[in-house]
């Protein structure tokens, strides 16, 4: 295993098999180096690879360098060069003086020269615009996520392209830490506080789940709530945090309105009554049906139907993406409740707040609305 740095060729690959979702280790064999290596190089950008360097169209080319030092060694004058490649005299003045003059002129090493004194690295959007730093930096220590950030200075600023910025480049700017922009600390506001962004591929399947006795499956829900057109139809599970505790969520489907019930276990007595306890402090008729997971802790899903009237589906094995909103939701929690945490430390007016804040927090899927407005939208006609 070699310790030296990466080459050109080697940092290449190195961030083709990143996108590809390789982990640190597998890049690190296939390379042959160090671990340590390869992970100083991926954290130094974030997890985010750089942009492949390109030639400007007006730059003297390598083939042109090679014109000129044929040239040169011919005996040719500088504007004839320059004629020969169209160019101006100046420019292949500059060119030959800059790199050894006349007689040590090489096209080679002027060409690798000059691509390195090309590389300056071009200041951000936010870098240039302390107003809007200081706005984005706000809303991230308000657990704002930047594709919402984004899409609420669009709403808000729609006449002022300098108060908007994208999603990418706030994200850049939060991981890419040589900017010098963003501080690193409001990495920890986001929903998952990585310290380096990954890819897309790398995902991992859930894990598999238990059976319920009469389970009724999620293909025999009806087809209306599939498209979240009729309001009352929710999503739950158990968030776990540490000393085994849990926290159970509720996401309304059509506004994402999330609940948060305090259990004192995962037995399903205690998720039962906490469940039960929650449902009947809603209006009448805002909950018709839960689609849960296949988690044991709703085993007395019959119990909890007769007491609130509310149809339990279960989701099939391995397929979390059914419940798609409460998948999302509990990413969001996270902010709040990092993995490792004890979550039977929070009352249960904590929770509330947390849900709250949730909430109040504008949503892409909602045209950035927020779940409390659409919720009062849907529980108002019939108040």
């Amino acid at each position: 295993m070699r310790r030296p740095h990466l080459s050109v060729r080697e940092r290449l690959e190195l961030w083709d098999r990143w996108r590809r979702g390789e982990s640190l280790s597998a890049i690190a064999r296939a390379l042959g180096r160090v671990l340590g290596t390869v992970h100083h190089v991926v954290g130094q950008r974030g997890g985010i690879s750089p942009a492949p360097r390109r030639r400007a169209p007006c730059t003297l080319s390598s083939t042109d360098r090679e014109e000129i030092s044929r040239a040169l060694a011919a005996g040719a004058s500088l504007r004839a060069i320059a004629r020969a490649l169209r160019r101006a005299p100046s420019t292949i003045s500059r060119e030959v003086q800059r790199h050894g003059g006349r007689a040590r002129y090489r096209a080679a090493q002027a060409d690798a020269r000059a691509w390195r004194a090309a590389c300056r690295p071009k200041p951000c959007r936010l870098a240039s615009r302390p107003r809007l730093c200081r706005l984005v930096a706000e809303k991230l220590a308000a657990k704002w996520a930047p594709e919402q950030i984004a899409g609420w200075l669009t709403v808000s600023y729609p006449d002022d392209p300098e108060m908007q910025v994208s999603h990418e480049t706030i994200y850049r700017s939060l991981y890419v830490q040589s900017r010098g922009v963003l501080k690193k600390a409001l990495l920890q506001h986001l929903r998952r506080a990585h310290t380096m962004r990954r890819s897309v591929h790398a995902t991992r399947r859930g894990q598999q789940r238990g059976q319920i006795v009469d389970a009724v499956p999620i293909s025999d829900r009806p087809a209306r709530v599939e498209d979240r057109a009729v309001p009352g139809h929710w999503e739950g599970d158990l968030l776990a945090g540490g000393r085994q505790s849990y926290v159970a969520t509720l996401v309304e489907r059509r506004s994402r309105y999330v609940m948060l019930a305090r259990v004192p276990g995962k037995d399903t007595t205690s998720v039962i009554r906490a469940l039960t306890r929650h449902v009947r402090s809603l209006p009448q008729g805002l909950m018709k049906s839960l689609t849960w997971d296949r988690g044991t802790e709703l085993a007395a899903h019959k119990r909890f139907t007769i007491a609130t009237d509310v149809q339990v589906y279960f989701c099939d094995p391995q397929s979390p993406w059914q419940r798609g909103s409460n998948e999302n939701t509990n990413g969001l929690l996270r902010q709040y409740m990092p993995k490792g945490t004890d979550v039977a430390a929070f009352s249960q007016a904590e929770l509330n707040g947390i849900a709250r804040s949730l909430n109040e927090r504008p949503r892409k899927t909602l045209a950035y609305r927020t779940p409390a407005d659409v919720l009062a939208t849907i529980v108002a006609p019939t108040a």
